[in-house]
């Protein structure tokens, strides 16, 4: 395994980390249908990450209802101190007006159930798992501040924010002294490059870790699907096409990544992971599973040593068709800047 620095913490994060999004929900019409183990299958699949070298397990409140915390909190019995252990809170947790959101009301509610969930007395790594217009952002970062002095938690980030709204938890933790950010989880894959016109640049630039999910594209860009459709009926994007893709786009990144992964005698998942692990600025990418083989696959990706050709081929394949605003006019702005012309 290798092993990363979160942002500017001094703590070693594993380059590949396990999402828990497919333990529980069993009957529910939404989980359900990502992945519904039960704890003996999660067990499994526990115990072959930590075993692979993985330290950083990925969960939330709202996944499952909060039975997946559940799971996660059982599975992890005699093995705690081998992880950084995150969850994350924002998601409606019930019927209440006051059961969601990021004020300090639920946060600490949200937060107790979970370590409650856990069967833990501290959440590593604590994160906003959505933006929340309705509450001052002072408001949720003291709340998240007095957590961490209370040993609850030890770490605070967000998940699924851009960067202004980054920048501006940053702003008002430097100001109020508040803990501050040090990581973010976003969604990242060759089939979804939005984070690298605002995001990525932001997170290097403020030394905040990068944790990015969905590496496949919500199973995508498995190796299960191309233009005739998909080699596997029970897959998850067979069911919730989530996250949106431009599919025409992504069939000719699939047929990419088989040549190259034909050319390294590897899966086409693992070339879709080793590509998201070798941009500047990734901590580690958060994969989920559904089998003990299907993970053990996966984690090959870090033997995957993508030539600047691979890397070539699949940027181009992959790159936006049409640049950002205002991102083209500043690169315009850069090299006058940086090279002179020529008499």
């Amino acid at each position: 395994m290798e092993y990363r620095q979160l942002g500017d913490t001094g703590v070693l994060m594993s380059a590949l980390s396990l999402g828990t999004m497919t333990f529980g929900g069993d009957g529910s019409p939404v989980w359900g249908t990502i992945g519904a183990l039960p704890q003996q299958d999660a067990d499994r699949i526990v115990g072959a990450a930590l075993d692979a070298g993985v330290n950083h397990i990925d969960t939330a409140d709202g996944y499952a209802e909060g039975e997946c915390e559940e799971i996660v909190g059982r599975s992890l019995r005699g093995r705690r101190d081998e992880v950084i252990l995150t969850s994350k809170f924002a998601m409606r947790m019930g019927p209440g007006a006051n059961q969601v959101g990021l004020s300090r009301l639920h946060l600490m509610r949200a937060l107790e159930a979970s370590l409650r969930r856990l069967g833990t007395d501290h959440i590593d790594l604590y994160l906003i798992h959505g933006f929340d217009e309705l509450t001052a952002a002072e408001e949720t970062l003291a709340a998240l501040d007095d957590a961490v002095h209370q040993g609850k938690i030890r770490y605070i980030g967000a998940s699924n924010y851009t960067a202004w709204q980054t920048m501006k938890a940053l702003g008002v933790s430097e100001r109020r002294g508040f803990n501050r950010f040090v990581a973010m989880e976003s969604y990242y894959s060759l089939a979804g490059r939005d984070i690298e016109a605002e995001i990525l640049p932001m997170s290097v630039d403020q030394k905040v870790g990068q944790l990015t999910y969905s590496p496949l594209a919500g199973g995508l860009l498995s190796g299960k699907f191309d233009r005739q459709g998909s080699t596997d009926s029970s897959a998850r994007r067979s069911k919730a096409d989530m996250p949106p893709v431009d599919r025409e786009r992504t069939y000719d990144i699939i047929d990419t990544l088989r040549v190259v992964a034909g050319r390294h005698g590897a899966g086409v998942a693992q070339v879709a992971v080793a590509w998201v692990l070798a941009q500047r600025g990734v901590t580690s990418v958060i994969l989920g599973a559904r089998r003990v083989e299907q993970l053990q696959d996966t984690l090959g990706a870090l033997d995957v040593k993508l030539t600047e050709q691979d890397l070539r081929e699949l940027d181009d394949v992959s790159k936006p068709v049409v640049p950002s605003y205002p991102h083209y006019m500043q690169a315009g702005f850069m090299e006058n800047m940086r090279f002179p012309q020529k008499a």
